[in-house]
């Protein structure tokens, strides 16, 4: 049976059709399976060898960080849809009636959040531009169509409707001469940032072909790749057959006089363990590329301080430099996954405090909310008022960068809509959203 095969250097997927056989290793009942299996019909499901043979401890299923991290779980959904789709299921009703279902839950999961498919979309003169968000003055996010799967899904990815049969939410473009034309039509551009999806997923052969034009503009300081694959399939960048080719790819880039920052999400530092991952750090950092590295605040995954000290503290010890540590936004399962931001700075706080200057590079809790990045800076009483203390990491509107402000403290607050400004009507991109609108 092929999923009693160890993974060893070919990549092999798992989808959903593999996901019953898979859960019988956790030893666990029909009806959990069945469950398990009602969520997977509204949220992606892959993963692979390597994940499972390499990564995941069976025997301690479901508590494993990763079996969380890339199973679904029974109560990701609202109980009541979980009751009727696994009833749906367990009734083998016909897959149009079923799908129709699943298609009621997602619509109710946000599945764009923050404006993905309309605030943010580009245009070359009246022409919209899909497969490219352009939600910052210097930074473009482009997503190429080969791109749009990954070696695993993660189960609390704020892009999982990329991952569903939902054609309307999918961002993808193979049409890199767009790309470089908006790139020279706005020249305030200086980042491009190949996203997904997963970019890695792309043979070096196809990989070359969006990144090659990019090499040729002067304005471009940097190309951002974001990516899964050094945690779920390190074996890209040492054995795969292309692996050299993706490397020799990479040196061209930085020979070119980019900064190539390779933004590698780690979640667990279970992800960092095999001695491959380690090699295909080393051969990466060896081309000349930045790996920088980030990860959402996951509940039940990494809500620990010391969880987040450890891995900052071994990717440094890899080379690696800690990026952000982000709120889970509020999107998909994000109830299941979803610290209070109280508690998410805590845990950062102490994480923070517990190592060195050199992994204090890391950035966080942050939100990537409509207005841009926002950072819980931390708690404070002012005025005989309990605060949190924001700033914007990133805006729409760069003037907004930097500078302070506060929201009343709520406790069980998630997310950035949850919070109400202190001292003030208004936050301060509530004042610019307001103006451009009246203009």
């Amino acid at each position: 049976m092929i999923l009693d095969q160890r993974g060893g250097d070919r990549f092999r997927a798992y989808s959903t059709k593999h996901l019953d056989e898979l859960l019988r290793r956790a030893d666990l009942g029909e009806e959990e399976r069945l469950r398990i299996r009602a969520v997977a019909t509204v949220l992606p499901f892959r993963t692979n060898t390597y994940v499972v043979e390499d990564l995941i401890d069976w025997s301690n299923v479901p508590c494993d960080p990763i079996y969380r991290l890339v199973f679904p779980q029974a109560d990701m959904l609202p109980e009541a849809d979980v009751v009727r789709l696994a009833a749906m299921l367990r009734d083998e009703v016909p897959a149009r009636e079923l799908n129709a279902a699943a298609h009621e839950v997602r619509m109710k999961l946000n599945p764009q959040p923050a404006g993905q498919l309309d605030l943010n979309m580009p245009r070359l003169g009246a022409e919209p531009l899909p497969g490219m968000q352009h939600k910052y003055p210097e930074t473009v996010l482009f997503f190429p169509k080969q791109g749009q799967t990954c070696h695993a899904y993660c189960t609390y990815c704020f892009r999982w409707a990329q991952f569903v049969d939902e054609p309307e939410l999918k961002m993808a473009s193979g049409d890199v001469e767009s790309l470089v034309a908006y790139l020279q039509a706005h020249p305030e551009v200086t980042s491009v940032l190949l996203t997904g999806g997963d970019p890695m997923i792309m043979r070096g052969t196809v990989l070359k072909r969006y990144i090659e034009p990019l090499l040729e503009l002067k304005q471009l300081e940097s190309i951002r790749i974001g990516t899964k694959s050094l945690a779920y399939w390190p074996q890209r960048f040492v054995t795969d057959p292309d692996a050299d080719e993706t490397l020799e790819l990479f040196s061209r880039v930085t020979k070119a006089g980019k900064n190539l920052a390779f933004m590698a999400h780690f979640s667990h530092p279970r992800e960092m363990e095999p001695e491959i991952v380690e090699r295909a750090v080393s051969r990466i950092l060896d081309t000349g590329t930045v790996i920088r590295t980030q990860a959402p605040l996951i509940r039940t995954v990494n809500d620990s301080p010391d969880v987040w000290s450890v891995m900052w503290r071994r990717q440094v010890t890899l080379g690696m430099v800690p990026y952000y540590m982000f709120v889970e936004r509020d999107t998909g399962p994000q109830d299941y996954f979803a610290v209070p931001l109280a508690r998410a700075y805590e845990i950062f706080r102490d994480a923070y405090a517990g190592v060195s200057g050199l992994c204090r590079t890391a950035r966080g809790p942050s939100m990537s909310a409509t207005p841009g990045k926002v950072c819980v800076d931390g708690i404070a009483e002012i005025g005989g008022q309990r605060v949190f203390v924001l700033h914007l990491i990133q805006a729409r509107d760069p003037a907004l960068v930097g500078r302070p402000f506060f929201a009343r403290y709520d406790p069980q607050a998630t997310w950035l809509t949850d919070l109400r400004p202190a001292f003030a009507d208004r936050f301060p991109f509530d004042a610019v959203a307001d103006r451009r609108i009246s203009a």
